[in-house]
């Protein structure tokens, strides 16, 4: 109702040119039947004649009768309006119903949104934000500006309390073809962490190659204890269960790769000075690198503990007591 009403006063306002070729005195052409535009598409930053009613010709078309709706915007030219505005520049036109409108449409483009925050940052950090945090603001729509123009940013006021993290920022916006916009926005700076998160899904077992996880930074309220910070916490670990991507990796769910595999065959080596021993056994437990497996020599059927030396490989400690057969 709102828009209805002011751009009816701005139509009202607005110098409504004649139509050209109308006669100025003396006896009156009869007017020229037009229909009406239900719907319209303008660009420019005012209404014309020809935007309103099909059928009129020459310059008279031309004519701005009103400003256009903001970018991005619609506005409702009421029957009323019509009526006047037909009366006005000559054209012979009423309305068959009291419903008859006309619906002005502006097109326009968000300013992007990043382009916005990147600015909002780069002063608040200024005035004593931390620069890894995240701006909060709630119900923030980036402002519109005209398709075709380029946007000019700039902040003329802003303030920063550290004791809250709270801001306001009035951000001005200037572009071709639209009036100098000013937006003032509030919100909070939320802190954040660095956390690593997969790049795609992993299965149970498998080790975390570089290319399967990236670090980013999240909202520290939305991170729970014990997720991995860091990439050398992950690159190289084996998972201890899947993972979908960007999920966070889990400090408690990496281990060490493991090098033999339950129940896997391993070369048994036994090193004394000046012998190697070796013979063929079978792990009886999955081990990492460095960790010690109980091993089944397959020749004696004897166990003994071994370390897992590397894949496939264990070295039986000298003088290692033989278990039970599993």
């Amino acid at each position: 109702m709102r828009r209805r009403l002011a751009l009816a006063l701005c139509l009202a306002a607005f110098p409504l040119a004649a139509a050209a070729g109308a006669p100025s005195s003396g006896a009156r052409a009869a007017p020229e039947p037009v229909l009406l535009r239900p719907f319209a598409v303008v660009d420019d930053p005012v209404v014309r004649l020809g935007d309103l009613f099909e059928g009129v010709g020459g310059r008279a078309a031309a004519a701005p009768v009103g400003p256009a709706p903001a970018p991005g915007r619609r506005s409702v030219v009421e029957a009323p309006q019509l009526v006047a505005i037909a009366h006005r520049h000559g054209l012979s036109w009423r309305p068959l119903g009291g419903d008859a409108r006309a619906v002005i449409e502006r097109p326009g483009r968000p300013v992007p949104r990043e382009e916005i925050l990147a600015l909002f940052r780069d002063e608040l950090v200024r005035h004593g934000m931390d620069e890894t945090a995240e701006l909060d603001i709630p119900g923030f729509a980036p402002p519109m500006v005209p398709p075709a123009s380029l946007a000019q940013l700039a902040i003329e006021a802003a303030a920063y309390d550290a004791a809250t993290a709270r801001f306001a920022v009035t951000l001005a916006v200037s572009a071709e073809g639209m009036p100098l916009l000013r937006q003032r926005l509030a919100g909070r700076a939320v802190p954040t962490v660095p956390v690593v998160v997969a790049t795609r899904r992993l299965a149970v077992g498998d080790v975390v190659r570089p290319g399967d996880a990236r670090l980013v930074r999240l909202r520290a309220e939305r991170v729970r204890p014990g997720a991995a910070e860091r990439l050398d916490q992950v690159v190289g670990q084996q998972l201890r269960r899947p993972i979908a991507p960007e999920v966070i990796f889990g400090i408690a769910d990496l281990g060490a790769p493991e090098v033999v595999r339950k129940h896997g065959l391993v070369l048994m080596l036994l090193e004394a000075p000046g012998l190697t021993l070796t013979a063929q056994g079978r792990a009886l437990e999955s081990a990492p690198r460095g960790a010690v497996v109980p091993v089944m020599n397959l020749a004696s059927r004897a166990v003994v503990q071994a370390e897992a030396i590397g894949p496939g490989r264990v070295r039986v400690r000298p003088g290692a007591v033989p278990m039970a057969a599993r």
